[in-house]
């Protein structure tokens, strides 16, 4: 059984970083659906392979690794920065 943290909890079955990764890349790709050309070309940039996305977006993957995280969004010219959170958030 995976290691459950009480700072992060999400709802539903997926991480949400992987629903924010997708809405990023249709913004970024122009599209309504990442397919296999988008995931294709993000490989291609340096991001990790058009299976691993796949397996995100519309597979299995529940918890991906950060690194394959970071390399798609930085493929698409994006980074992550941490920010205090507001009190609605969980924050102080």
């Amino acid at each position: 059984m995976a290691k459950l943290y009480k700072a992060y909890v999400f709802r539903g079955d997926k991480d949400p970083v992987i629903s924010q990764l997708r809405s990023m890349a249709e913004d970024y790709y122009g599209v309504s659906k990442v397919t296999g050309k988008e995931m294709s070309q993000n490989s291609k940039d340096g991001g990790p392979s058009s299976a691993c996305m796949r397996a995100w977006f519309y597979g299995e993957t529940r918890r991906p690794q950060n690194t394959t995280i970071e390399a798609a969004g930085r493929a698409m010219g994006f980074e992550r920065v941490w920010r205090k959170m507001r009190r609605s958030d969980g924050g102080t």
